[in-house]
């Protein structure tokens, strides 16, 4: 029995279905036919059209068809006064937040796919004139659209696949997982995000490992070293596999030169401080890496910066690899 799958965009800017489109495969419609997952619709890859969705979802809320997972895409737009009228589904003059509600009382699962469907995301950020939340979530709250005792009929609450965007491979994966049976509350974290990415930090693989380790920091944008001390970096404290499961098989915000911003994790879109600039008290970052006591940090930190061999601290300040590591033979004699 195929997998049915209905995904909806809502308030956002479609990157996370970009971002689907780079899954790792040169035949997704085949990637998806051999996890037994049936894509009912989805408002970039579907040849139907809007008649047909909207057929679709009738036969859906009747009960003739039968959706499996409702993936929701964007944030859910409230306003004005928690009309929803700041977003109409196309051919209906329903606001989406009805039909998102509807469905998912029908639906076996219900994922959040982004950082927007997720907690509000993006869509929420500033003054959020559009009274954009999430599935469940309203930033760190529980709540959101669908309140914070919701759980669809497989048993399991919203599942938040966030990231901004989120990981063609986590989509896929919890898919594919949900789809053979072995999906269940374990397997999600405390905010409801899949474990099998979200137990992993960005800080595991970075390339710029050797540089955290001897707390040798970059003071500017292209500078080679660790980006946490000064660039606003949260790896040591963001919840994903970036590093480990690259984007296209080959890059990461890291990777590109761009401090990690913690885009999976609920207002990680206003942190109260330029993305950039790493904020401090006495010198000290305030966001640490999530395991380690202050005091450890501060006496590591001095350990390692007293111990750090020149050249790291020389490439560390940058663009390129100054100085190169020693040639010496490693036999033992």
């Amino acid at each position: 029995m195929s997998f049915n799958v209905l995904w909806l965009q809502s308030g956002g800017c479609g990157g996370c279905s970009m971002s689907l489109l780079c899954a790792d495969t040169a035949d997704f419609p085949a990637l998806l036919k051999d996890g037994g997952i049936n894509l009912l619709w989805h408002p970039s890859l579907s040849l139907d059209n809007q008649q047909d969705l909207l057929g679709l979802l009738q036969d859906v809320l009747g009960g003739h068809t039968r959706i499996d997972a409702l993936c929701i895409e964007g944030a859910v737009l409230r306003g004005p006064n928690r009309s929803g009228r700041f977003h109409l589904l196309a051919g209906t003059d329903l606001p989406m937040m009805r039909w998102i509600t509807q469905l998912a009382a029908v639906a076996t699962h219900v994922l959040a796919v982004g950082s927007c469907a997720a907690w509000g995301g993006i869509s929420a950020s500033g003054s959020n004139p559009t009274d954009a939340c999430g599935l469940q979530y309203e930033d760190e709250q529980m709540g959101g659209l669908l309140g914070a005792n919701f759980c669809a009929q497989g048993g399991l609450p919203v599942i938040n696949v966030a990231g901004c965007p989120t990981h063609p491979g986590w989509v896929i994966d919890t898919l594919m997982l949900l789809a053979a049976g072995q999906f269940d509350a374990q397997d999600l974290d405390p905010l409801g995000r899949p474990r099998f990415y979200a137990d992993q930090l960005v800080h595991h693989g970075c390339p710029r490992n050797e540089y955290y380790e001897y707390k040798a920091s970059a003071a500017q944008p292209t500078d080679l070293g660790c980006l946490m001390e000064n660039m606003g970096c949260k790896g040591t404290q963001a919840h994903a596999d970036c590093n480990t499961r690259l984007w296209n098989g080959d890059g990461s915000c890291l990777r590109g030169g761009f401090a990690c911003i913690n885009c999976t994790a609920p207002g990680f879109q206003s942190p109260g401080h330029a993305f950039d600039r790493t904020p401090k008290l006495a010198g000290i970052p305030v966001g640490l890496p999530t395991d380690m006591p202050k005091a450890w940090f501060v006496a590591l930190a001095s350990l390692s910066k007293s111990a750090t061999p020149k050249r790291v601290k020389v490439n560390s300040r940058s663009d390129h690899v100054v100085l190169p590591p020693a040639s010496r033979s490693t036999r033992l004699r």
